[in-house]
């Protein structure tokens, strides 16, 4: 109750035309009946967007209502629990925040929660607001024809269209007072396919599988950060398509920009390299809330109280960013970049289950794993950066053993191509990979999938969690119960994560 008047405001800029907000006793009475079905978006505190819903009992309404029938004239009278179909009652998005696209943000949120309810559909009369200026040439039929073949942009309708959302036909005098769809709308179902009538309720479930996509990067020549962030987004882009609970780029993926160091010298290029992780990690960040995907950012130098480190960023889809830094830079970095080790190690809450990252080097040491399974990690990321093909076995040799040891998958993403003008970026070998425990719920040789070598290219995986659990509890062995803890153990002595 305490966002009615930021909700209220923000509604009479959006529908300044067409009524202006709901009053205080509809939206109290939205609160009150079905609180879970009303989502909102918020920046620092103030809502940016909304979606309000109500779950029916869509068969005492049948396909010809009117939003004042289905809705109860916005008051939700018609809530049902024992409904069958999610039925939208408003939707908006702040005119100072489109473009972010925080419109599918909230289809998302709704569709997650009609699958969450286990719900036939959602089901929604669609506003089509550029119809009146084309009502003198056409039909209500006839327009929606067009906006479905691209021929005319209607900025509802394309927007529920291209988010799986099917015009099961139009509906007249749905909404007499909305004068530029000229009462009519059109009525959109968009239908869960995991529907289950004998399965209940699956709200507040944890996640069962999440989907990861690794960027298998090519090292080219970038003239300056915009070019490296286009090709970022390029990745993200395709990735969250795929909706991609998770992108993972590699360690050191933007090296390309030592090239723009003055100096020629490996450790003038790669603290100048560090100039600019803050404006990258705002960047992918952002990246990270517009297409609504968790982003290991690889890794990135930082410069922190004069001392360099390495560190891997992940930004999380609602805005979070946190860090792990590399624990144990290799010898080269030691010694030609000054480079210093962190002396945190974190395993993250993510919003499909907890993972836990080791940046290339980091993962040849298996202390690092075994505490991080401690913590119940189901997802090991590793961010890696290669440039001969030894170097490569030994991270993945490693990465495949903390995956048996700990019964946990683990993700590998490196960098491949050569830049013979960028000192210590001038050779790579990678191969991006993603490895299960080994055991028959998995596959033969434990390589869920992987990509050809030294070929940029995405790599897509799908990983079921709960063969993870299935594992520990009646695997052929069972590293994680079967440990002697009577007689030894690792113990994590620096600071706290």
């Amino acid at each position: 109750m305490d966002d009615f008047e930021a909700i209220k405001s923000l509604m009479e800029v959006v529908y300044k035309d067409d009524g202006g907000a709901f009053t205080k006793k509809r939206y109290q009475a939205q609160i009150s009946t079905f609180a879970d079905g009303q989502i909102c978006i918020e920046d620092k505190g103030q809502i940016v967007a909304a979606a309000f819903s109500v779950i029916v009992d869509y068969d005492k309404f049948g396909d010809k209502h009117t939003y004042e029938e289905i809705t109860g004239d916005a008051y939700i009278t018609t809530h049902d629990p024992k409904g069958d179909v999610l039925y939208g009652v408003d939707f908006f998005v702040s005119p100072n925040y489109r473009g972010l696209r925080l419109g599918r943000r909230l289809y998302e949120a709704r569709k997650e929660l009609c699958r969450n309810l286990n719900l036939k559909s959602i089901m929604a009369g669609g506003r089509i607001p550029n119809y009146s200026k084309y009502a003198q040439k056409m039909t209500p039929y006839e327009y929606i024809e067009q906006v479905k073949s691209k021929e005319i942009y209607d900025p509802t309708l394309s927007f529920q269209m291209n988010h799986g959302f099917e015009v099961k036909q139009v509906l007249k005098a749905y909404l007499p007072e909305d004068k530029s769809s000229l009462g009519y709308a059109t009525l959109l179902q968009w239908h869960n396919m995991y529907y289950d009538a004998d399965q209940p309720s699956l709200l507040a479930s944890k996640f069962s599988s999440a989907r990861i996509g690794l960027v298998q990067w090519q090292m080219r020549y970038f003239d300056d950060v915009s070019e490296l962030l286009q090709q970022v987004e390029y990745f993200v882009d395709a990735l969250s398509d795929y909706k991609c609970d998770l992108a993972v780029l590699p360690e050191f993926y933007n090296a390309p920009l030592m090239g723009l160091s003055e100096s020629d010298a490996p450790i003038d290029a790669i603290w100048h390299l560090a100039t600019y992780t803050e404006e990258l990690l705002n960047a992918i960040s952002e990246l990270a809330i517009s297409y609504n995907i968790n982003i290991v950012a690889g890794s990135m130098p930082l410069i922190e109280d004069d001392e360099l480190y390495n560190v891997a960023y992940l930004c999380h889809r609602d805005g979070r960013v946190e860090s792990q830094y590399k624990l144990h830079p290799t010898p080269y970095e030691k010694n030609g970049w000054l480079m210093k080790g962190g002396d945190r190690l974190t395993a993250f809450e993510t919003d499909f289950g907890k993972i836990g990252i080791l940046i290339c080097y980091d993962v040849e040491f298996p202390e690092l794993a075994r505490l991080l399974s401690e913590e119940e990690i189901q997802i090991l990321c590793v961010p890696f950066w290669t440039d001969t093909k030894n170097g490569y076995l030994r991270v993945r040799r490693c990465a495949q053993a903390r995956a048996i040891e700990n019964e946990c998958y683990v993700a590998i993403a490196g960098s491949v191509g050569n830049l013979p003008k960028v000192d210590n970026v001038d050779i790579q070998y990678g191969q991006t990979a993603v490895f299960s425990p080994s055991d028959f719920a998995f596959p033969h040789d434990a390589i869920v999938s992987e990509t050809t070598p030294n070929t940029e290219m995405m790599l897509i995986v799908d990983l079921d969690l709960d063969k993870l659990v299935q594992l520990q509890n009646e695997g052929s062995v069972r590293n994680y119960l079967d440990k002697r803890r009577d007689l030894y153990r690792v113990q994590w002595i620096g600071p706290k994560g």
